[in-house]
Order: structure tokens, then C-alpha cells, then sequence
């Protein structure tokens, strides 16, 4: 699969070739669906806690005599029952991450990269440099681009003074190669790869 690369001010700077088994797999939305699930449960906090009968705090005296009241019989205030008493069964702190194995996760990537490839919505660029390290100069070439909602993925290591200026933009994010994941592939409109990134990708997941 043959791409053309741009430079961010537009102009041309070639072509690449794009590994089909990577950039050319019909996406599958039940492998997408099932790695996004995956990613959200794992950083899920689970620090979600409520008091219990042995949390709440209370005399443990019984509140009055067990027959001829014409009530019910109770023991305790603590009883779940009762304004204030511990709840039955409430969430505790827990992890919700669950399993899911390498390649079917490097599969994911596969698929959410051929789904923007797919929709036209994957571009390749030289290289994420800019000569003003300034967020108004980097925020004037994006929109000048058209781009909104967009994630660049650079090589091993994103340029420090790019990153510094694409900070503060509403609507742009930028990771290195090691850190694409399907999720934030999938949230953004446009996928912009530099040639560094499509190197490192193919060399990751073929």
C-alpha cells in the first residue's frame, strides 16, 4: 500500500509503503470493541467503598426487648436496615482489570491502524518538528491543515520542543511509537504517523 508524506506545512516529501498485514486488514469492530474494553477496565481506579455493618459506629446493645413490642425484632442500629447502618453487600476497593493476551492486543493495533488507513483518515509526515517551538505557531499549522480532533505518533521519542507546544492544544495529543494504543487511535479523527512511526509500528506489530 503506497502513501504520500507531507511535510506539516503541506508540501510534499514523497511516498512510503505502507505493510498491508499492518495498514490493510479489514477492521473487526468485536476485536476493536473487546482491546477498548480491556484498556478502560485497567485503569479503572476500583477505589469505590462504602461502610459495612462492622464499618459504622454504634452501640452493639440491643435496641429494645425482643417480644411484645408489636414490631419487628432487631439486634443492632448497624443493621442495614436502619438510618445510618452499614450497607449489605456494597462495593469494596477492587481491581477491574481482566486478562487479555499480547496478540490479540498487538491484533487490536492492527486493526484500529487499518481502520483510519481504511477511512482515509491516516496521514503520514516527515517528521514532528517545528521550527518555533511556540503552541500559537503549531496551533496555526494544525488548523491551517484542517485538522481537529487529531493523535501524532512519533518514533522512540517524541522532538521535546513539539511536545512542549502541542501541550496546551484542545484536540491534539502526541505519543511515541511505544505508546499507541487502540483507544486513543479510535477517539481521535485524524491518525497522523511520521515516517519514524510507521517504521517502528511495522517493526512492532508484523
Amino acid at each position: 500500500m503506497k502513501m504520500d508524506v507531507i511535510k506539516l506545512d503541506a508540501s510534499p516529501a514523497g511516498s512510503i509503503e505502507l505493510d498491508e498485514s499492518v495498514f490493510g486488514l479489514e477492521p473487526r469492530a468485536d476485536i476493536l470493541h473487546r482491546v477498548v474494553r480491556w484498556q478502560l477496565a485497567k485503569r479503572q481506579q476500583g477505589t469505590h467503598s462504602v461502610l459495612g455493618r462492622s464499618d459504622v459506629s454504634y452501640s452493639t446493645k440491643k435496641i429494645y426487648r425482643q417480644k411484645g413490642t408489636g414490631g419487628a425484632r432487631h439486634g443492632s442500629r448497624k443493621a442495614p436496615i436502619f438510618r445510618k447502618g452499614g450497607t449489605y453487600k456494597g462495593p469494596t476497593p477492587r481491581s477491574h482489570a481482566h486478562d487479555l493476551t499480547k496478540k490479540f492486543r498487538a491484533l487490536g493495533l492492527r486493526h484500529a491502524l487499518s481502520a483510519k488507513a481504511g477511512a482515509g483518515d491516516l496521514v503520514v509526515i516527515e517528521t514532528a518538528e517545528i521550527a518555533e517551538a511556540k503552541t500559537r505557531v503549531l496551533a496555526k499549522t494544525i488548523g491551517d491543515l484542517g485538522w481537529k480532533k487529531v493523535l501524532i505518533i512519533d518514533g522512540a521519542q517524541v522532538n521535546e520542543e513539539f511536545a512542549r507546544a502541542a501541550r496546551n492544544i484542545d484536540g491534539l495529543d502526541v505519543l511515541p511509537s511505544i505508546g499507541a494504543n487502540v483507544y486513543d487511535i479510535l477517539r481521535r479523527d485524524k491518525l497522523v504517523l511520521t515516517r519514524a512511526a510507521v517504521e517502528a509500528l511495522e517493526a512492532r506489530l508484523k
